[in-house]
């Protein structure tokens, strides 16, 4: 591995990681052999192929990972591509434990990250779900239908705010709960606001 390809800001993320530093070190060797380009974005070590990211590499409580932004496109040969959660549409992880999983599957992995980039190349897409072909509560709808303005306030917000304030307003099982979702940022979203705006 050439030192001219690893990024200052990479390496003090690892100097000071608490957990998973055999593992994240592990990772990025594995992936600067890749010939990808060492980044630190969203306060991770992320790699990109002609500035488009390919790979992060991420740590959790339970598991680090292998986070690959249009892992939704990889054909997934040994299945072991997993959706972090049900509102993902595109970047799948491999998770690992301990450093010997990753050594287990050093090959695996190049051949993941090979395929990643040849989607790149390729110019390949993923299709995400429009805002419109997401569910809108009940809760909120009801507030549309007695409050026209709060319907016109929310459809002149960006598809991503609308479809945050869908996804937590629809998150609670109670109805009551989904209600007072609703209500607390009825003024927010008046205001133009999206769920996590100040």
């Amino acid at each position: 591995m050439s030192t001219s390809k690893t990024n200052p800001k990479v390496d003090e993320f690892l100097s000071k990681a608490k957990t998973w530093k055999e593992e994240y070190e592990k990772l990025r060797n594995i992936v600067l052999d890749c010939e990808l380009t060492e980044e630190f974005k969203w306060m991770h070590p992320c790699y990109t192929f002609e500035n488009k990211n390919i790979v992060l590499i991420h740590g959790f409580k339970e598991y680090c990972a292998l986070l690959f932004q249009k892992g939704v496109l990889l054909k997934d040969a040994h299945g072991i591509l997993i959706q972090q959660t049900e509102n993902v549409q595109a970047a799948r992880q491999i998770r690992f434990t301990n450093v010997q999983e990753i050594v287990e599957m050093e090959g695996i992995l190049k051949a993941y990250i090979q395929e990643a980039i040849e989607v790149e190349k390729a110019g390949l897409e993923v299709n995400f779900k429009k805002t419109t072909e997401f569910i809108v509560p009940e809760e909120l709808q009801n507030k549309f239908d007695e409050f026209p303005a709060l319907k016109t306030a929310f459809e002149a917000l960006t598809p991503g705010r609308q479809r945050a304030y869908i996804l937590y307003f629809s998150e609670p099982k109670q109805s009551k709960t989904r209600e007072s979702r609703v209500e607390k940022y009825m003024q927010h979203i008046l205001n133009g606001k999206g769920l996590n705006d100040e």
